[in-house]
C-alpha cells in the first residue's frame, strides 16, 4: 500500500506529496499563461489562440450561469480554477514515483486532485465563497431568505442539508474520477511488467487508458468550474 510521505512543523502535519504537487501545477500553469501571453498579437495564431480559448471557455461558463452582469466579476476565478484543475488532474498521468524506505512505498509524485482531503478542502472554499458573496451582496437577512427561505415551507431543512451534500458532491466528484484513473494505469502498467508477452498489451492499453484519463480528467475540471459557477449563481441572483 502506497503512503504520502510526511511533513511536521511542530505539531503540524503536511503531506510533502501533496505540497509539492500543488506548487508544482501553481508553476506550471503561471508559466504557460506567462509564456502564452507574451507577444499578444491582434491576430491571434499558436499560443495564443489556445490561452484565449480556455479563457473564453470560461468566460462563457460565468455568463451562462451568472448573467453577464454579474460575470466579469468571476472571469479570473472561472480562469485560474480551470487552468488548475486542468493541470493537476493530469499531472499524475505523467509519470511515476515510489520510493520504498522502512517496508513502506512512499509516492513522491501523483495528481493533487487524487486526494480526497485536497478536493474537499477545495469544495468547501467554494462553498464559503458562494455564501460570502451572496451576504456582501443582499445582507444576511436578505440572503438567508433568498438561499434557504424558499417555498414551500417544508423545503427548508433540505436547502439546509443541500449545502452540505453539494459540497461532498463537489469534492468527491472530481476525487472519485482522478484516484480511480491514476489506479487503473498503475493496473495497466504492472500488467505491463508480467512479462515479454504482456508488454505490447500494456503499452497499448497504458495509451489508450491515459487518452481517456486525459479527456475524462479536463471533463471534470470544466465540470467543477460549471458547479462552482452554478452554485455561486444560487447565492447572488435574487429568485422571484
Amino acid at each position: 500500500m502506497e503512503q504520502n510521505p510526511v511533513l511536521h512543523i511542530g505539531s503540524l502535519y503536511f503531506s510533502a506529496t501533496l505540497l509539492y504537487m500543488s506548487m508544482l501545477t501553481m508553476i506550471i500553469v503561471f508559466g504557460l499563461t506567462f509564456w502564452a501571453s507574451r507577444r499578444m498579437a491582434v491576430r491571434p495564431t499558436g499560443k495564443q489562440n489556445v490561452l484565449e480559448y480556455v479563457i473564453e471557455l470560461t468566460n462563457g461558463i460565468g455568463k451562462e450561469n451568472l448573467g453577464n452582469r454579474e460575470a466579469p466579476r468571476f472571469s479570473l476565478l472561472n480562469f485560474v480554477l480551470f487552468s488548475f484543475l486542468l493541470i493537476s488532474n493530469n499531472i499524475g498521468l505523467m509519470t511515476r514515483i515510489v520510493i520504498p524506505k522502512n517496508g513502506v512505498d512512499l509516492s513522491y509524485w501523483s495528481s493533487p486532485t487524487a486526494n480526497s482531503s485536497f478536493t474537499l478542502t477545495l469544495a468547501v472554499l467554494i462553498m464559503l465563497l458562494a455564501n460570502f458573496v451572496g451576504v456582501a451582496k443582499f445582507g444576511f437577512g436578505k440572503y438567508v431568505k433568498n438561499s434557504f427561505i424558499k417555498p414551500p415551507a417544508f423545503m427548508i431543512p433540505l436547502n439546509i442539508i443541500e449545502e452540505f451534500t453539494n459540497t461532498l458532491s463537489l469534492g468527491l466528484r472530481i476525487y472519485g474520477n482522478i484516484m480511480a484513473g491514476e489506479v487503473m494505469l498503475g493496473l495497466i502498467c504492472n500488467l505491463g511488467l508480467i512479462g515479454y508477452w504482456s508488454m505490447p498489451i500494456g503499452i497499448i492499453l497504458g495509451v489508450l487508458w491515459i487518452a481517456f484519463s486525459i479527456f475524462i480528467s479536463s471533463l471534470q475540471a470544466y465540470v467543477f468550474v460549471l458547479l462552482t459557477n452554478i452554485y455561486i449563481s444560487h447565492k447572488i441572483l435574487e429568485e422571484h
